[in-house]
């Protein structure tokens, strides 16, 4: 639990006092933020703002858990280590693209078969990373078995499950990605789940099922690692949102959002709640699925349901102002915290 609560500290600082070092580097390599010219036109005050800010969250996070067990003297771990392994892979992938966008200022970095490769490649080798390195319980971070509250019904396979894992990773990162639209907005919902993930490693910790053999046991691999690793991101988290909340002076970028969706990804993945997190993430989901809906609609019937996707921007060409949208959409990423780790609980309870 100390490590925990040291790891959460370090991230939340470095971050803090770290954002405003990286807003001057940024702002003096003139690495502005380019706007969608078919954008909200309100958008168009934000071009210029400094972005790649998720340098600082990978960085933190980074730091936060290396100094984290440093100070307590407790032993690193695969599982954390492949986790911040996966959010550091996927955060050079949106540097990529991020780099890209500022060097031809433009909104379109790589094409989105470049960046899909590249999330497949990383999430490819996590999921067959997480299959191996047995403890001396013979517990890998992760089995090739489905799972919701824990693992359920047969194994799926090694090739199957890469393919599910690739596809969670791919999904989630770029949920989180097409939520960073308005100042704040991902960054508060992504702290809502990473909160979750703590609690979640904790609990799993104190029903391992190496101390005892029960019903309500875990066969979980480090999880108590697993909430340090959740704990450094959340710090490293708080500490960007109070530059990156309205208005913001940094943008997280691409760098930023596909490595926090790739690390709620790699936290479901290692403590075996790869359904739960569509709960958990739940605005994620539903603003990927907004994405989804408009683009089919439009391909089918030439009809658009929204003003604008993703969903925060419909809101916004409704005349809702930027700071309501955000602190609503933080309320329904609240709720879906909650109904998840209830549905944890419950399960529990029940077993």
């Amino acid at each position: 639990m100390k490590t925990i609560i040291v790891t959460g500290a370090v991230s939340l600082l470095l971050a803090l006092f770290g954002s405003p070092l990286a807003i001057r580097i940024l702002s003096r390599q003139g690495y502005g933020q380019p706007i969608r010219v078919e954008g909200p036109k309100a958008h168009e005050t934000k071009r210029g703002t400094p972005t790649m800010g998720g340098i600082v969250i990978v960085v933190a996070s980074l730091l936060g858990y290396v100094v984290g067990h440093w100070v307590t003297h407790d032993a690193m771990t695969v599982s954390g280590g492949l986790i911040l392994l996966l959010m550091t892979g996927l955060g050079l992938v949106g540097f990529i693209d991020d780099f890209i966008k500022i060097y031809r200022q433009t909104s379109l970095g790589l094409r989105s078969g470049a960046k899909l490769a590249g999330q497949a490649v990383i999430g490819a080798i996590f999921a067959v990373e997480v299959l191996q390195h047995q403890n001396g319980y013979d517990i890998t971070p992760a089995d090739a078995h489905l799972s919701f509250l824990r693992d359920f019904g047969p194994s799926i396979g090694v090739l199957p499950f890469v393919i599910w894992v690739v596809i969670l990773i791919s999904g989630l990162s770029n949920g989180v990605n097409l939520t960073d639209g308005l100042d704040g907005l991902a960054t508060g919902a992504t702290i809502a789940v990473l909160a979750a993930y703590v609690l979640i490693g904790i609990w799993q910790e104190r029903n391992d099922c190496t101390n005892f053999i029960s019903p309500q046991c875990y066969s979980v691999r480090d999880p108590l690692d697993i909430a340090v690793v959740a704990s450094a991101v959340l710090g490293a988290c708080f500490g960007f949102l109070w530059w990156n909340a309205p208005k913001a002076k940094i943008f997280m970028g691409d760098t930023g959002s596909l490595a926090l969706g790739g690390v709620l990804a790699g936290l479901a993945v290692c403590t075996k709640t790869q359904l739960l997190l569509l709960i958990l993430g739940g605005l994620f989901v539903l603003v990927t699925a907004s994405v989804m809906l408009q683009v089919t609609s439009y391909k089918l019937t030439g009809r658009r349901v929204f003003k604008m996707a993703p969903l925060q921007h419909h809101f916004e060409l409704m005349g809702w102002p930027e700071t309501t949208i955000v602190i609503r959409f933080w309320m329904v990423s609240g709720l879906c915290v909650a109904l998840g780790l209830a549905l944890f609980y419950a399960e529990w309870l029940q077993t």
